[in-house]
């Protein structure tokens, strides 16, 4: 590969000198069929050829040098003319021969360096295309850049159609490059002056690109200035922003502390106005019991005077069907009344049943209880025996210990007194090993067993604590349990309460009930006027305003309507009530200029 890249850039080398002397001497303009050209393109193929991956697809191994070349296209914009008037061109039908295409194109647009140059500096956008011992990943990659800036100097006019680029063979033609020496002799000095001319050429052209970039290091410039002098502007914009809301927040502030005073204000207002209307609604309970003794009174008295008013019969039949129509909707409330007591019934019977489930629930844990209880003392039993085997196998360790020491003392004193009963002892011995060795297969297998039961006893323990835990969830059920029967006595407590409340409520709506037919009975034969129902009010007939908690409905006496305590603040004595009563303010007045006109 080293000497495949050296080769490479020897012959990039040579034809590129060639092909500068041949354009020297033609005039610096040339066309496709240019010998020394060819052979550039040639050399340049086989440049960007070296150490490609070869591709694998379906169809079969792909091997093409126009895959980089596209990569060109993402990394300087300028040349994303170049690819798409190659990918557009319908002769070329290979990806060789748009690679060639490419490579027209790009010399003529004297850019060819440039391009490679930004393929050569992203080596991380190659590997996907070259081997890591390719000529374009190596520094010969470079060199040949360095090399392709001079031709930049030539023109070249090469025309795409009618060339087939597909088919035609890359193979470098050597006979250019080889010359006679006579012909060296004779153009040293056509080679000076084209030196010089080439060198001239190429300061003039590193004298164009250091321009350009001079002038686009210039537009970087204004504009990070531009948005320099911006995010100043935005600055001082976002710090005047927080200065007016933190203005805002305290104007804000001082609202909210307004609107709190406003607030308490209005809730003691409304605090004293249902002071007064209590006490206005006590006044008028009173006035309607002494109401109703006086039209009793005079019900009594009308009972005589009905037989003389025969003419008023009519009058009185309308009046009965308006009663009929009041008694319907009376009814009404207390079916709806008994419907409410019902559904109370209802759920005290739901109640009933949620306490007797609770109960089945109680007295399926209790027997849980009892089963876990019992589980447990059988646990126990199991760990005290497991403890006594313990201390009886502990007790046995301790008896084998103090056989053995015994027996290890009887043999020193057996060897100290008998020296010459050596074979006999010595048997004695083999056999207290092998009762040693006996003794502590058995102590490992007590030990064995010891673990064993060690094991069985954490088990039990993990068993009871669970079943203590189980124990405790009982309690807390237990305690669930006595909560809810309070709960269950309290509810029975208030719907007991409730059914009196309604009971007391069925015997003042009766006595209610009663009590109205009779006022509205007196008034409407008093008064032609129409006795307006609550339910029908929303709003004052005068102010026109809603009604609610702290502005409560009031009848006026004299005309019927329902008015709020302001609009009917007023008393008068009407000839049906001994006493001063509620009338309205247009009432009022009106009852006041007929006072003064009657008496006038």
């Amino acid at each position: 590969m080293m000497e495949e890249r050296s080769n490479l850039t020897h012959m990039m080398k040579l034809s590129i000198k060639v092909l500068l002397q041949s354009a020297l001497s033609l005039g610096r303009s040339l066309d496709a069929d240019h010998a020394p050209l060819q052979q550039f393109f040639v050399v340049m193929e086989h440049c960007l050829k070296h150490g490609l991956k070869v591709k694998k697809s379906f169809i079969g191994q792909s091997k093409s040098f126009f895959g980089p070349l596209e990569l060109v296209e993402k990394l300087c914009p300028e040349a994303a003319d170049i690819a798409t008037s190659v990918r557009n061109l319908p002769e070329l039908k290979t990806a060789v021969g748009r690679g060639r295409a490419w490579l027209y194109l790009a010399l003529m647009q004297k850019k060819l360096a440039d391009y490679l140059k930004v393929l050569v500096d992203n080596k991380h956008l190659l590997s996907e295309f070259y081997e890591p011992e390719a000529l374009m990943m190596e520094e010969e990659g470079m060199v040949i850049v360095g090399l392709l800036v001079g031709l930049n100097v030539l023109d070249a006019n090469l025309c795409l159609k009618g060339e087939d680029l597909d088919s035609q063979v890359g193979v470098i033609d050597f006979s250019l490059y080889l010359k006679d020496v006579q012909d060296l002799d004779g153009s040293k000095e056509h080679e000076r002056i084209t030196d010089v001319l080439d060198q001239k050429n190429y300061v003039e052209e590193l004298n164009r690109h250091l321009s350009c970039t001079v002038g686009d290091l210039q537009t970087k410039i204004d504009g990070l200035e531009k948005t320099n002098s911006k995010l100043q502007e935005e600055l001082s914009a976002a710090t005047d922003r927080i200065c007016s809301l933190q203005e805002e927040q305290q104007q804000l502030r001082e609202q909210n502390e307004l609107i709190r005073e406003r607030s308490e204000k209005s809730v003691e207002i409304t605090k004293q106005d249902t002071k007064v209307e209590l006490e206005t609604y006590k006044q008028t309970r009173q006035g309607l019991d002494e109401m109703y003794s006086d039209v009793w009174k005079q019900l009594k008295e009308e009972k005589r005077v009905r037989l003389e008013l025969e003419k008023e019969l009519e009058l009185q039949i309308g009046m009965k069907m308006e009663m009929e129509i009041a008694m319907k909707l009376l009814e009404k409330d207390t079916h709806e009344k008994q419907d409410t007591l019902v559904a109370l019934r209802q759920q005290l019977e739901e109640v009933k049943a949620i306490n007797l489930q609770m109960f089945h629930k109680v007295q399926n844990a209790e027997s849980s209880l009892q089963q876990k209880n019992e589980a447990i003392t059988s646990f126990e039993g199991k760990t005290n025996q497991v403890m006594s085997s313990m201390k009886q196998m502990e007790e046995r360790l301790h008896h084998s210990e103090r056989a053995r020491q015994g027996a290890e003392e009887r043999s020193h004193k057996l060897q100290q007194e008998l020296g010459g009963k050596v074979g006999a002892l010595q048997l004695q011995l083999a056999q207290l090993h092998e009762q040693c060795s006996s003794l502590e297969k058995e102590l490992k297998s007590e030990k064995e067993q010891r673990q064993a039961l060690q094991r069985e006893l954490q088990h039990e323990k993990d068993t009871s604590s669970l079943l203590r835990t189980e124990l405790q969830q009982v309690k807390g059920l237990k305690k669930e349990l006595r909560e809810l029967q309070d709960e269950k006595a309290e509810l029975q407590k208030v719907c007991e309460e409730q059914e009196q409340a309604l009971q007391e409520m069925g015997l003042h709506l009766s006595q209610s009930k009663l009590k109205m037919e009779d006022i509205k009975e007196v008034n409407k034969a008093l008064k032609g006027h129409t006795w307006l129902k609550d339910d029908e009010a929303t709003h004052c007939k005068q102010c026109e305003k809603e009604f609610s908690i702290s502005r409560r409905k009031h009848h006026c006496r004299n005309c019927g309507h329902i008015f709020c305590n302001a609009c009917s603040s007023n008393e008068l004595a009407l000839p049906s009530y001994p006493k001063p009563v509620r009338v309205c303010d247009s009432c009022h007045t009106l009852l006041l200029q007929r006072c003064s006109s009657t008496a006038s």
